[in-house]
């Protein structure tokens, strides 16, 4: 049998700076977090808020009006979900190059300064503003920048007063003896609360598409064992991140849509004390999905949770169309020994051939192109244009080219040569004959 969850809190983590899902499609999915056993959202607005005034110009072109965010609040209240904004102040925007400009380098030359002092400053500085304007927000922050900071200096910037520290890893191998030793650490320096923070998505590779849930419930039960072996009562909840980008200049790796059975494993396996045959069991009823397999990359068929015909269309693109396509052009006998790259440059074919290549592409052509129709359709309901645009051009448009270019080579090749001029006669020439 299972046991009860040592994590209070269960937030689930919305990255908005790609792929942010339209207020519609947020609504059929929250009551869905609410069952799965998540009570709070960690919103990563982005570019998404509608900024005004001055910061106007940093809303993206689909960006959410005041009166949707004012929904979106609404309909995490009425499922139970109680919300925090993420913004990333430090994180991806100046973390990587902390000390590099000009006026930290000249503040860092300084005997009694380093990068460590740097970044505790613009956490205290920061932490400070904060709570200054809203005296009741408590202002949590990503951990890894304060791992390897001396404990004496932690303790004495002031900064563990101020804010939360989130203990983050995605791994499958978390180590849990490094995190409880690292939790000691925290509470020795002065931070009376601490955050764990997973993964259902988005980290296991930039141009990800399809999440591994096995690796992603792994990464859970490690943290249930931190949770259980560590101080007791120390982390006040969970974050199951969900990132959509690496960073701003990042491919889109899973869509949110693609990662919902993961995201149900995850929870749930919190909810239960790991994910035992009842846990699994009860997955499969929230999903509407006969089976689970959690060891494959994925699990293909139908469910019927929000944007479950999303999930099966890009499985089936992902799984499916560039390895049917690279099987055509390069395992073909007839493409790879009569329509080689050599014949294709320069339009040369046995007619008969042609009958042994193009029924196949031209089937293969419109088997896909019908699946692709189906696929956008339905990421017209969940996502905004310039997200469908991307998401295709990445992971699809590169095998249709392909297809579409072997078909152009193959007409090109199968027309008939033009017939040479008639030879000229002296009829021609105005002579006598």
């Amino acid at each position: 049998m299972s046991r009860a969850t040592p994590f209070k809190m269960r937030f689930v983590h919305l990255d908005l700076k790609g792929a942010p899902p339209k207020v519609s499609y947020l609504s059929e999915v929250f009551p869905l977090f609410h069952t799965l056993g998540a009570n709070g959202l960690l919103i990563e607005y982005e570019d998404m808020f509608p900024y005004e005034g001055r910061l106007m110009l940093l809303r993206a072109k689909h960006a959410y009006s005041p009166s949707e965010v004012a929904e979106i609040l609404r309909l995490a209240k009425l499922n139970e979900l109680e919300v925090v904004p993420l913004v990333q102040t430090f994180g991806h925007m100046e973390v990587y190059y902390l000390g590099e400009g000009e006026t930290s380098k000249q503040w860092l030359q300084q005997e009694q300064n380093s990068l460590a002092k740097l970044c505790l400053s613009h956490m205290q500085a920061v932490a400070s503003h904060v709570l200054a304007q809203h005296p009741g927000t408590t202002p949590l922050v990503w951990d890894d920048m304060l791992r390897d900071i001396p404990q004496e200096q932690l303790k004495a910037s002031g900064v563990p007063q101020l804010v939360e520290p989130v203990l983050w890893d995605y791994g499958a191998d978390l180590d849990v003896h490094s995190k409880i030793f690292l939790m000691g650490k925290y509470q020795e320096c002065g931070f009376q609360r601490l955050w764990a923070a997973s993964a259902f998505k988005g980290a296991t590779g930039a141009s990800q598409a399809l999440p591994p849930i096995e690796h992603h419930v792994r990464n859970h039960e490690q943290w249930l064992q931190v949770a259980v072996s560590g101080p007791v009562d120390a982390l006040q909840g969970i974050i199951l991140t969900g990132w959509q980008r690496y960073d701003h200049f990042s491919v889109l790796c899973e869509l949110l849509p693609v990662g919902i059975p993961s995201l149900a494993a995850c929870l749930q396996s919190l909810v239960h004390g790991g994910f035992a045959e009842d846990v699994k069991l009860r997955v499969e009823h929230f999903l509407g999905v006969s089976s689970l397999e959690i060891m494959d990359t994925v699990s293909e068929g139908a469910g019927s949770f929000p944007g479950s015909d999303i999930h099966a269309l890009v499985t089936q693109v992902s799984l499916h169309l560039r390895s049917s396509v690279d099987t055509l052009l390069e395992r073909n006998r007839y493409v790879t020994g009569w329509f080689s790259p050599y014949h294709r440059r320069r339009k040369l074919i046995h007619p008969v051939m042609i009958q042994h290549i193009q029924p196949e592409a031209l089937s293969l052509l419109s088997r896909w192109s019908n699946l692709v129709q189906q696929l956008e359709a339905a990421l017209q309901l969940a996502f905004y244009p310039d997200t469908i645009e991307e998401w295709l051009e990445e992971n699809v448009l590169p095998s249709m080219q392909q297809l579409q270019g072997l078909l152009q080579d193959l007409g090109e090749a199968a027309a008939p040569l033009p017939l040479p001029p008639p030879p000229s006669s002296c009829w021609d020439t105005g002579q006598n004959p």
